[in-house]
């Protein structure tokens, strides 16, 4: 993913929003309208830190990481993960069970009804962004399909993020409605719970997705196919008995092959057999930065 352009745009409209939501909820009381700030707050948080890891993934390798620094991206998007469950789960549904103790029911509801109206507009800008870049990404893909076969956790995070926010107006709406409509206050107490357990249930997909890509995931299996066809149609080799790939970041992919040469080669020509090949791997797949091909016998033991 070339740009993320998508994420400041996040940025900036869940700072704004949540910003308004703290005062609609100020005038009016309403739990639900405090959960949905939280929400925004949290937001607001993921992303800086989504910015903060993909600066740091994009530092040139030393003699400390000698194979880059690509995942410090699926690191602080864990986090980011575990923060939207800890903080932003945990907090909108203890509101919530608070508020449905010690229900509240006082203020202007057009505060509630304007504020959260502001919030679906800007919501919905940075929603568009954040698909727009999805979309691109997963071609023909079905939407699950896509966030678990993605390598860029920016882009799904932020996403499912919108579409969380989206979610939580709705509830927030529903229960302040609701609420005023029958003068029954628990209501509202009600959808700040079911804000809180959505952001959890969010968060358990976010953790799952951000700890298989932190633990490492191989390259697809279309795309090593096209690699073993790849090295097996250079003249030097005879068959490429096991292959192993990781994904280092979103456009980072390490690569290994143990390849069966033809008998009878001097170390120059498997040198250059190795050379042909893996510029030729390199140009079809420039996400393969680094590609380590070692030569081994039919049985396995090296040459």
């Amino acid at each position: 993913m070339e740009s993320r352009s998508f994420i400041y745009v996040s940025l900036v409209v869940d700072l704004l929003i949540a910003i308004s939501k703290f005062i609609a909820a100020a005038f009016t009381g309403s739990s639900a309208m405090i959960s949905e700030g939280i929400h925004s707050v949290i937001d607001t948080i993921s992303q800086l830190l989504l910015i903060w890891g993909i600066r740091l993934s994009r530092r040139r390798p030393d003699e400390r990481r000698p194979f880059g620094y690509g995942r410090e991206l699926y690191f602080w998007s864990f986090i980011v993960s575990l923060i939207i469950f800890i903080v932003g789960g945990c907090i909108s549904f203890y509101e919530g069970l608070l508020r449905f103790r010690r229900p509240y029911l006082e203020g202007s509801v057009a505060w509630n009804y304007g504020i959260l109206a502001i919030a679906l507009a800007f919501t919905s800008v940075s929603m568009i962004a954040a698909l727009k870049a999805f979309n691109k990404e997963r071609g023909k893909t079905t939407f699950w399909a896509a966030v678990k076969q993605s390598k860029d956790p920016s882009v799904f995070i932020t996403l499912l993020g919108d579409a969380g926010d989206v979610m939580g107006i709705a509830i927030a709406f529903a229960g302040i409605f609701l609420g005023r409509y029958f003068h029954q206050p628990h209501f509202d107490g009600i959808a700040s719970m079911l804000i809180g357990v959505m952001l959890i249930v969010i968060s358990l997909i976010l953790v799952r997705e951000s700890k298989s890509l932190l633990m490492g995931e191989t390259t697809s299996r279309k795309t090593l196919r096209k690699i073993v066809k790849i090295a097996e149609a250079d003249a030097s080799v005879l068959k490429v008995k096991r292959h192993f790939s990781m994904y280092l970041s979103p456009e980072e992919v390490i690569l290994q092959l143990n390849a069966v040469f033809e008998e009878n080669l001097t170390t120059k020509q498997i040198t250059d057999g190795i050379e042909r090949i893996t510029k030729n791997i390199r140009k079809e797949f420039p996400r393969i930065k680094q590609i380590f091909i070692e030569p081994v016998k039919m049985d396995g033991v090296k040459k």
